[in-house]
């Protein structure tokens, strides 16, 4: 997709298949495992086989290798396999390579996983610890030596400047927090399934690094999903409702740096999902008014806002009263604040629900969602929509 005009992939693609291990805290598995669990479980969702199967795509981050979950799984020869870069941000980015692929005819059938142990295996919220030397490293390194040294620390410097341009204070944060908890509450796959919280509980949680408080970051997960791609055409012979790819798009902005864009001119934005959301809007020739499901990248709170203003829901600094206002139905799973952390594609499977008719929180009529991948980090998104 070029940022100066639309794409012709969207509508020649869609998600026909879903897969999930358990969410925990400690699979007691391999990230193999959990990786092949998922992938069959989404295939046995879309009503396919591994037979079916000739591509795969992951992401850098994986400790799966694609011929590894093949050959667990029964997956014989591949044609396309590709793996994206950038953790969280990559979720989206791997449908739309399976997009590609088959809008290409590079591959009939692509699988999209994700499978980690983030919470009993290495956890990202730790920071950085034993880095090899890089080109990114370089950029980490004008951060760390001044305490900047996990992603908290380096949401945090983002959310003061926020809430100092716009006059606000960190409860404003809690409408999110508050928003995901409450649809985790009503969500048995959630790991705050049961447990909703009130703006009260967010202000008397513990700072993690100011202004962040403990119930502004996410979960650390043990875990995998899948998503199953193919061609439209096909996904109307199959098991489920299509949930159609009307836009993919990835973005990286100017003086981008993974999660430490702190020389830009402006730290309010985040361009990065501005300029997803431009080729997002143009390519599916809709607005923010005809979406009807918000499933918005919560690794941390200030990022939720700042991505609703990116993509024009609300005005700068008007992210906190537009959620607060209940005007557009976000993260109905929970998201990673409530249900889980899986780098954002437990979110990409909550879109196909919603646009199917099957989620637990389902949003009545919902026939438009917008998936938005990892902040902070070059970046990319969805627009789903039900077929027909």
């Amino acid at each position: 997709m070029s940022a100066r005009q639309a794409d012709s992939l969207g509508g020649r693609a869609a998600v026909v298949g879903i897969g999930a291990t358990e969410f925990s805290k400690d699979s007691g598995r391999s990230e193999l495992a959990l990786a092949a669990e998922a992938v069959r479980a989404a295939l046995a969702d879309a009503g396919l086989t591994a037979a079916d199967v000739d591509g795969m795509v992951t992401f850098t981050m994986d400790t799966s290798p694609e011929i590894t979950v093949a050959q667990a799984t029964g997956i014989g020869e591949l044609s396309f396999f590709s793996r994206v870069h950038y953790g969280g941000g990559a979720a989206c980015a791997t449908v739309q390579q399976a997009a590609l692929a088959v809008a290409s005819g590079l591959a009939e059938v692509v699988v999209c996983y994700r499978a980690f142990n983030e919470r009993s295996g290495r956890r990202f919220g730790s920071g950085v610890q034993r880095r090899e030397p890089s080109a990114e490293g370089v950029a980490l390194g004008w951060a760390l030596p001044f305490g900047l040294l996990t992603p908290a620390s380096w949401v945090a410097m983002a959310a003061r400047r926020y809430l100092h341009t716009y006059g606000l204070e960190p409860e404003v944060f809690g409408h999110v927090a508050v928003t995901a908890r409450r649809h985790a509450a009503t969500n048995p796959a959630a790991h705050f399934h049961g447990r909703p919280i009130t703006l009260a509980d967010h202000a008397a949680s513990r700072w993690i690094a100011e202004p962040l408080r403990l119930l502004d970051c996410c979960q650390e997960t043990d875990g995998g999903q899948a998503l199953v791609v193919t061609s439209v055409e096909r996904a109307r012979t199959l098991r489920h409702p299509p949930a159609v790819i009307a836009a993919a798009a990835q973005g990286a902005g100017r003086a981008q740096e993974q999660m430490t864009s702190f020389y830009r001119d402006d730290l309010t934005g985040l361009p990065e999902m501005g300029l997803v959301a431009r080729q997002l809007w143009r390519t599916s020739g809709l607005t923010p008014g005809d979406i009807d499901v918000g499933i918005v990248y919560d690794h941390f709170t200030p990022f939720v806002l700042t991505q609703l203003e990116e993509f024009g829901f609300c005005r700068p600094g008007e992210g906190a009263d537009f959620v607060a206002s209940g005007a557009l139905p976000l993260n109905t799973h929970g998201g990673q604040l409530g249900e889980a952390y899986l780098h954002g594609m437990n979110g990409v499977a909550e879109a196909v629900r919603q646009v199917r008719g099957t989620a637990v929180n389902q949003v009545a009529g919902a026939r438009h969602a917008l998936v938005t991948a990892g902040t902070g980090v070059p970046t990319s998104g969805l627009v789903l929509r039900a077929d027909g």
